[in-house]
């Protein structure tokens, strides 16, 4: 599978690149990055998005502290509060602790935790395309670019067209952020799939039309009963999915279970600018100063999953004693 990929390491500069994700689709530009300090901020400033690729991203982050002699712990603590809601920030700066001072197992992990990337991901793509069919709906990003690997839901959606198992993918703008409209597409489009763009208000609309046969959407964060939390709208696309008697499907790697929580009422929401409601591209659509929020993510209850796609299959409920048992096999 033809892959573009968020990041790449090139170690006779010792340097980190990141595909701005922020520039496309109009353009393909590619930010060095030499210390943790500027990793944290190209994560917080969304250069680099989806929880994978900031797991990965963080990683290498490390790597780059022990070059540029950086105070470790303060490095690990940048790149922790860059983006609160994704766990698998966490979990590979867990990996990278008990390295700190060893550059060279720092960069072995790094690279391993990019491999495991990889290889977990072709796995949740080719399982994710057993439960596709017909015409299926995705919301915000979740291919190669958000991840680093083959994609989690986008990367199923793809398979699945691949395979003659899907015929059209539906496509939500995804706002505010546009990662829909600006990196979903460009993705598919790559990858030769027959896609159509809608805004997030007209799913509805096309679902009681009968033109949507199943909706799957990517994770950043999943407590252990499986309740998740994923880019705001995903929520409604649950709700609105119960209600036309779609099958409804979250893929993730099982890294983004977050098995310390008992539920979604435990993770934290990430409240970004509210410039980012008022304005697009800088040209504001909203009268200035007029307040805005922008919760970026919301959290999905597991009442309303049909069934959880991960790298060691479907599970089906209950949700917390299959998860409980991919992550003990894990």
């Amino acid at each position: 599978m033809e892959r573009t990929l968020p990041f790449r390491w090139e170690p006779a500069e010792s340097t980190l690149y990141l595909l701005d994700q922020r520039r496309l689709p109009q353009e393909e530009v590619w930010l060095p990055l030499n210390s943790a300090a500027d990793t944290a901020r190209a994560i917080k400033d969304m250069v680099v998005r989806g929880a994978p690729a900031i797991g990965v991203t963080a990683a290498y982050g490390m790597v780059l502290a022990h070059i540029a002699a950086e105070d470790l712990d303060q490095a690990e603590g940048l790149l922790a509060q860059s983006r609160p809601t994704a766990v698998n920030l966490y979990y590979a700066l867990a990996r990278m602790r008990p390295l700190k001072g060893n550059l060279e197992g720092s960069l072995k992990e790094a690279r391993e935790i990019w491999r495991e990337v990889e290889e977990t991901e072709l796995a949740i793509s080719k399982n994710g395309a057993r439960v596709l069919k017909g015409q299926v709906l995705t919301h915000c990003n979740t291919g190669p670019i958000a991840t680093g690997g083959y994609g989690t839901a986008l990367g199923a959606i793809i398979e699945a067209y691949r395979q003659g198992r899907i015929e059209h993918v539906w496509v939500d703008e995804t706002r505010p952020y546009l990662q829909g409209a600006r990196l979903t597409t460009w993705e598919l489009q790559k990858a030769a799939v027959p896609a159509t763009l809608i805004s997030d208000n007209m799913a509805a609309h096309f679902m009681k039309l009968g033109e949507v046969d199943q909706v799957m959407v990517g994770v950043d964060r999943m407590a252990s009963n499986g309740d998740f939390a994923n880019k705001i709208g995903t929520y409604g696309l649950a709700v609105l999915a119960q209600q036309h008697g779609i099958p409804f499907y979250p893929a993730l790697p099982l890294s983004s279970v977050d098995s310390k929580l008992a539920n979604g009422g435990a993770i934290p929401i990430e409240e970004r600018s509210p410039e980012e409601v008022t304005t697009i591209r800088g040209v504001a659509i909203a009268p200035e100063g007029f307040p805005a929020r922008h919760p970026a993510f919301d959290v999905t209850p597991h009442r309303l999953i049909t069934g959880i796609v991960t790298e060691k299959g479907i599970h089906y409920p209950p949700f917390d004693e299959g998860l409980r048992n991919a992550l003990a096999e894990s």
